[in-house]
């Protein structure tokens, strides 16, 4: 509920503001067909019961930021800064969903209710091999290691401000980069049973902290 309040929010606040911002450019229908299909992904993303919508959705947001980024496409810098946002999220999103699918196998379900109890219970019971678990994990986070622009997946963020001002806004406030602070948040209690991916967790923060410093 706090992120639909945060995506609604402060996506009317940027549609507000882009209505005078964007008024004398030609492409202002189509940047607010972008936009609101941004938000419309979001939203999808943070309403997602499973995996698998999280996953189609979590590929909408990417589409979006390809198209907001390079909105001015004509413009060279604005073309490689799309481009390059949306190979270098291609590296966390194919991480992702290989994570996914390795824990379908483990459990045999993507629904978060049953993926997490039978998870637990797997892991009590020493059910599974460790380092797989910990590698699907960490395969996991790589989505979210790209989308929140984390190290070392973060070099796609600076060239993103080649996309007009209240996109540089949105992706920053209420979409990308707050998709992958979610995701980690939706499988946290799956996260937490594995101690190493918590502590890779602290540690990449910590580095991009260093870094954007």
């Amino acid at each position: 509920s706090i992120m639909l309040i945060l995506i609604t929010t402060v996506g009317i606040m940027v549609l507000i503001y882009s209505d005078n911002y964007m008024s004398h450019d030609q492409g202002y229908l189509r940047f607010f067909a972008y936009m609101s299909f941004s938000n419309t992904s979001m939203l999808g993303l943070v309403t997602s019961s499973n995996l698998i919508q999280i996953y189609f959705f979590w590929e909408l947001v990417g589409m979006c930021s390809y198209l907001l980024i390079g909105f001015w496409f004509t413009r060279p810098i604005a073309a490689n800064a799309c481009q390059k946002a949306f190979v270098t999220n291609r590296v966390g999103d194919f991480g992702l969903l290989l994570g996914i699918l390795g824990f379908y196998w483990i459990t045999g379900s993507l629904e978060f209710r049953d993926l997490f109890e039978i998870f637990n219970n797997v892991v009590d019971n020493n059910g599974v091999d460790c380092l797989f678990v910990t590698l699907c994990a960490c395969l996991l986070f790589a989505g979210a290691v790209a989308k929140s622009a984390q190290f070392p997946l973060h070099v796609w963020l600076p060239d993103a401000m080649e996309g007009p001002t209240p996109i540089s806004a949105l992706i920053h406030a209420a979409t990308m980069v707050a998709a992958g602070i979610f995701l980690v948040a939706r499988l946290l209690p799956l996260f937490i049973v594995i101690p190493f991916i918590t502590n890779l967790i602290a540690f990449i923060g910590i580095i991009t902290l260093l870094l954007g410093a």
